[in-house]
């Protein structure tokens, strides 16, 4: 399979210019303090790997990203554009990144090639037979142009996060994030989303993910980090954090997944 690439519309062609940036990020909820003075950088066709506990602000940390959570303090920017800035179009950033959720929330009433093409045509405003020659190109190489008339309900698992993640893509963003995308699934489907992921690596995109898979962080990833109580306390190449750890918590952390 060769995986679509996003195209590179509206990111800088300067390469100094982080893809995200993340400056002294806090969220709270109430008292708790999900995200705690977090900085994080992405640059352009770098694949960065969360890993952490449950709680330790993974999920949040990414709903900052996409403006699903608003956050208390700090700046999140977008190809060097401030995105916290209330005076933002909040659905105009959403319209520059692909999102995908540990649900594969296809609407199950349409089919499959309308699950791909629907963002690209509503909000996007492609015309529907160039969306629908793009969609069937993309669930071409994944192995599913065949299913493109059937409803979601009729694909296993695998295939639905397949499509969920190839819909993400239709758009062309600038920044794809998936957060737990396999964790839904039944462990011999996935391999399926674990190998699509992988071939849009080799294909230059600009991912960051939160995964318990550690195999697979240590195969794909650029850089991993880690995250405790909604801060950052390592990051690095695999071969340092996941191999090597530095911090005591961290040692703790891949002690329990990986026995």
């Amino acid at each position: 399979m060769s995986a679509v690439r996003p195209s590179d519309e509206g990111v800088p062609a300067d390469p100094a210019v982080p893809v995200l940036e993340m400056r002294g990020v806090v969220k709270r909820f109430g008292d708790n303090v999900v995200l705690r003075r977090l900085s994080l950088e992405v640059r352009r066709h770098e694949v960065v790997v969360m890993l952490g506990a449950s709680g330790s602000g993974k999920s949040t940390l990414l709903r900052a990203v996409n403006l699903l959570e608003r956050v208390d303090d700090g700046q999140v920017l977008l190809s060097g554009e401030d995105i916290t800035d209330p005076r933002v179009d909040a659905d105009a950033v959403r319209a520059r990144i692909g999102v995908v959720f540990q649900q594969y929330n296809l609407f199950p009433h349409l089919t499959v090639l309308d699950n791909v093409t629907l963002a690209a045509r509503a909000v996007h405003h492609v015309a529907r037979g160039e969306a629908e020659a793009l969609g069937r190109e993309l669930l071409a190489r994944i192995g599913l142009e065949s299913r493109a008339q059937e409803y979601p309900d009729r694909l296993s698992g695998g295939q639905q996060q397949r499509v969920a993640i190839v819909r993400a893509l239709a758009t062309r963003p600038e920044l794809l994030l998936l957060d737990e995308v396999t964790s839904a699934l039944d462990p011999v489907l996935v391999g399926e989303v674990l190998d699509l992921i992988g071939e849009l690596k080799r294909s230059g995109s600009t991912i960051l993910m939160a995964t318990h898979e550690i195999g697979f962080a240590r195969e794909v990833a650029d850089r991993v980090v880690f995250l405790d109580h909604g801060r950052i306390i390592e990051q690095g190449p695999p071969s340092s954090v996941i191999d090597h750890p530095g911090e005591p918590r961290t040692r703790e952390f891949l002690a329990r997944v990986l026995r």
